[in-house]
């Protein structure tokens, strides 16, 4: 067999022994918190059916999506192109449907709502389920996007309640609170951003609004403004989007500003009315520090309805580490109306690299054993695996170097690992029964019996 580069593709990552103890600090956290609050694990397929995915995300959203192509010959009996067909989108979505059925998920969302839709005679309403897997997308890698990441999703479904929300803000707070990390808790409502799209005079062009607005804090203004205008919509109806686009005010004046502003918009003032519910009960709980009223934030995601919220650190320049909103009736894409949900998707990648950049993870973190037995031949080794058993039963990490090799490789390896002690066990250990420990940092050795290992070892 030829040799070839070793290599992945872009935008994906190994992680190493010390990287994974890290992630699954992160993880455990997260899933413990969720547990506290009286959310449920599930787990769905990294594939679904390509029918499920398309047409939940928008515009931008489809174009991210992986497909799988279908085993065996796909391109046997595959039909032309429809007459008409000129440009290169088309004629890839008309080839798509003939040759992938299958794709990646893209979120776990849309899958959380397919499985809730298939098990709808099993669960209990509302349901409350958290889901911690990778998602895959299509994007363009760059510092903290990725082809290939981890979400930590929470979600309750079957209830309107906008203490759902409240509660979700809570789950962050309790998050990022326990991890160290100083976030701003921004949030909006989809009914809000409908209600302005309805005063501009541009009701029929919420989408094409919500997905310039989202990106006003990567391009600016400026670019916001000539997508808009490249989407269709009006100048006229740009240039009363303004004083919208440049709100910044405390919480009490956008108020009273977009009360006006939606004089003859029912939808605006009924988002308006949620985000006053939400927004006092936060405050109520002593979080008004961790929030912000935002006009400007927007979501591009297609399937949300009503509040929306994204999570940015303040530390460290990085894009929103978490993020989620209301959908009211996701499932009734897959043939169950009126089933409201609302959730929030952590970003694992990005925390660990807001964690890594602020030095934040615990030095008692240790991707490595806690001693090493130092083996020094076949008699040696055979007493040493007894010993290595008990402290393994007390749950103290712990092996035995497998040759016996000289001593001095053996202590290196103990170094490379960062060990932080070792055993040495020889005759006269075998013996008195007693245990050589070595501190690796210290370098202080003394002589110990098997419960005062434990008892030094246990953490």
């Amino acid at each position: 067999m030829a040799s070839q580069k070793a290599s992945i593709p872009k935008g994906t990552r190994d992680f190493s022994p010390v990287e994974m103890v890290r992630r699954n600090f992160i993880f455990d956290l997260i899933r413990s918190t969720f547990q506290i609050f009286g959310y449920q694990p599930i787990e769905t397929p990294a594939m679904e059916n390509l029918s499920t995915l398309m047409g939940k995300y928008g515009e931008e959203g489809d174009k991210l999506l992986f497909k799988i192509l279908n085993s065996g010959n796909y391109l046997d009996g595959l039909p032309e192109a429809e007459s008409g067909m000129r440009d290169a989108a088309s004629r890839i979505i008309h080839l798509t449907k003939h040759i992938a059925e299958k794709g990646l998920r893209y979120d776990l969302t849309v899958p959380f709502a397919r499985f809730v839709v298939q098990h709808q005679n099993e669960l209990i309403f509302p349901f409350k389920r958290y889901q911690i897997q990778p998602v895959w997308r299509a994007d363009r890698p760059q510092k903290g996007r990725y082809r290939e990441f981890f979400q930590c999703d929470v979600d309750v479904i079957g209830s309107n309640s906008l203490l759902n929300e409240v509660e979700l803000c809570q789950i962050i707070d309790t998050v990022f609170s326990k991890l160290g990390i100083r976030v701003l808790i921004r949030l909006n409502n989809r009914k809000v951003l409908a209600g302005i799209a309805e005063a501009i005079g541009a009701p029929e062009k919420l989408t094409d609004i919500t997905v310039a607005m989202d990106k006003l804090d990567k391009t600016g203004i400026e670019q916001v403004n000539d997508e808009l205008v490249e989407r269709g919509i009006s100048y006229e109806s740009v240039e009363k989007l303004q004083p919208i686009l440049n709100l910044d005010v405390k919480i009490k004046e956008k108020f009273e500003v977009l009360t006006g502003f939606f004089a003859g918009s029912e939808i605006g003032l009924k988002g308006l009315d949620e985000m006053r519910t939400v927004l006092k009960h936060l405050k109520e709980l002593g979080l008004e520090n961790k929030f912000d009223f935002d006009t400007k934030l927007a979501r591009g995601l297609s399937y949300y309805t009503g509040t929306i919220l994204e999570v940015k650190a303040l530390d460290v320049s990085m894009g929103s580490i978490c993020g989620g909103g209301r959908y009211d009736d996701l499932t009734g894409i897959f043939g169950l109306p009126g089933m409201s949900g609302v959730g929030i998707s952590f970003g694992a990648d990005r925390i660990y690299d807001v964690m890594k950049e602020l030095n934040l993870f615990p030095e008692t973190l240790q991707a490595s054993s806690r001693v090493l037995f130092v083996n020094f031949g076949a008699e040696e080794e055979k007493y040493c695996l007894k010993l290595l058993a008990a402290l393994r039963r007390s749950e103290i990490p712990s092996e035995l170097y497998p040759d016996a090799a000289k001593l001095k490789k053996q202590m290196e390896y103990a170094n490379r690992k960062n060990i932080p002690y070792v055993v040495l066990i020889g005759k006269d250990e075998m013996e008195s029964g007693m245990l050589a420990l070595k501190d690796m940092r210290s370098g202080e050795q003394k002589s110990c019996s098997l419960d005062e290992v434990k008892q030094l070892l246990s953490w």
